[in-house]
């Protein structure tokens, strides 16, 4: 069977399929695009499946393509090379599934350029693919630019008509560039240090994550180093101040997309500071790791509260997503096993939860044209199974007990508070309590205001949830559910 398992088909399958969509040789045809695009998407989420269902730790998968006998700039010791651990076989299998279930979902909420839309789409998975499996620097980085053009088009394209905010997408998707653009100027200033540094130190010419060791490598350019990589990352994450891109692209994209923002596209952020700052330069990590706990602190607290203060039900879900990646982060932060295994698993159920938040929030303006909370009444009447799945999901989102986010967040506090590292990670994670009555206040305002009260007459003939969206949420809720009850399935790979 591991035969038949492939890196490279894995990551670059959607992008071939991507181009076949987008010549001119293909079918225009609305409904033939729709079924073939869902059927690539879940094909290759069965794919991913079966490689996390064979895959073993001790011996992971990992490919280098040669060009001709060679290497990919063989001048400066750079390959093309592909490898898996734990973590990022885990954030392959959410990828996967989260592109599959923003596939679904498109049928109602993309309206036109429905070749070039999910055209873009594959593309953007295969980027994302391709920064969680890259064995080599470089290569990493070339994955974390090219995930920017689809991105730029998804955020800002016109996928449905008549859609009131298309000039604000339009400005949000510019937004996006440029805070990505600056911050990959500093990492890749980071890769290039950390590329030259290595070959002096060592005298070793390579870009391979394998090859990197910090201990040669003098500690006052790690500090600097670390510094312009954490800049170039926390623009993704976002760590505040880094983060004003994101309410706008999430509140003016359309729902798949806001989907994939906020169930995968984040984590790359996460995924690059545990690879790069954790892994490869570990003491100048530990010397960071106070100050970036604070940063989380205020991600966590800060945004829980604007949250709060938010009328539109799209940038209350943004703002939470924020506060949740502080956890994350904060996790990372503590330096030690359990926290790791927090902030992996974090990630696995947040990126769940905020794809199901955001697709209630695109099944409700579908529905009613209205995202204002305050002028938004008796959803709950008239959609009875959206109101028991928002329920429920809220109710995840705000770590009730046999959920998924309970078991991240109590073992994030429990990381944290466990750090040899500082004082101050311990003191962070005793502040970051508080977040679960935050979210509980924001969350529990979302749907009183939303979804109770008299219903207006002419949302009395609104209808409640499709077979695609029904299948959607479902299958989110189903994850969250199985998560919560299994835990072990995921920490057990990552201990």
């Amino acid at each position: 069977m591991s035969i038949l398992l492939s890196l490279p088909f894995l990551v670059f399958f959607p992008m071939v399929i991507s181009l076949l969509v987008l010549s001119p040789l293909f079918t225009s045809n609305e409904v033939v695009l729709r079924r073939f695009s869902k059927g690539v998407f879940g094909f290759h989420f069965l794919y991913t499946v079966l490689m996390l269902v064979f895959f073993n730790s001790s011996t992971p998968y990992a490919v280098s393509i040669n060009l001709f006998g060679m290497d990919w700039i063989q001048s400066m010791g750079i390959k093309f090379s592909l490898r898996t651990d734990a973590v990022s076989i885990i954030l392959v299998t959410l990828t996967s599934f989260i592109f599959f279930m923003a596939a679904v979902s498109s049928k109602f909420s993309i309206r036109k350029n429905h070749k070039f839309y999910y055209s873009m789409l594959m593309l953007l998975e295969s980027a994302i693919l391709g920064i969680f499996t890259a064995g080599d620097m470089f290569l990493f980085f070339l994955f974390w630019e090219l995930e920017m053009v689809p991105a730029y088009f998804l955020i800002g394209g016109k996928f449905m008509e008549n859609y009131e905010h298309q000039e604000e997408a339009k400005t949000s998707a510019v937004k996006f560039i440029l805070f990505t653009f600056f911050g990959s100027m500093f990492m890749l200033l980071g890769i290039l240090l950390i590329h030259y540094y290595n070959f002096v130190s060592n005298g070793i010419l390579s870009a391979s994550f394998a090859d990197i060791t910090d201990s040669t490598i003098p500690f006052g350019i790690q500090i600097l180093i670390a510094i312009c990589l954490l800049i170039g990352f926390g623009v993704k994450l976002p760590i505040i101040p880094l983060h004003t891109w994101l309410p706008d692209a999430h509140t003016n994209a359309q729902t798949p997309v806001s989907m994939v923002l906020a169930g995968v596209l984040l984590k790359t952020g996460a995924y690059g500071i545990y690879r790069f700052n954790y892994e490869m330069l570990p003491q100048s990590f530990k010397v960071i790791a106070p100050v970036l706990a604070v940063l989380a602190l205020i991600n966590i607290i800060y945004t829980a509260f604007v949250s709060y203060a938010q009328t539109d039900i799209k940038r209350i879900v943004a703002y939470s997503s924020i506060s949740n990646m502080g956890l994350i982060l904060l996790g990372l932060c503590a330096v030690n096993q359990i926290g790791l295994s927090a902030s992996v698993f974090h990630m696995v159920s947040h990126g769940l939860v905020t794809a199901g938040l955001f697709m209630i929030a695109g099944i409700v303006y579908l529905r009613f044209k209205d995202r204002d909370i305050n002028t938004l009444q008796g959803v709950a009447t008239v959609m009875p199974r959206l109101f028991g799945f928002s329920v429920l999901i809220v109710l995840a989102s705000i770590g009730l007990p046999l959920f998924a986010p309970f078991i991240s967040e109590v073992l994030t506090v429990i990381g944290a508070m466990n750090s040899d590292i500082s004082v101050f990670i311990r003191f962070s994670a005793l502040f970051s309590l508080p977040l679960l009555i935050l979210s509980s206040c924001y969350m529990l305002k979302f749907l009183h205001k939303g979804f109770f009260g008299t219903v207006k007459d002419e949302y009395l003939k609104v209808n409640d949830l499709s077979v695609h969206e029904f299948l959607v949420l479902a299958s989110l809720l189903g994850g969250l559910i199985i998560f919560g009850l299994c835990p072990n399935s995921i920490l057990g790979m990552i201990n």
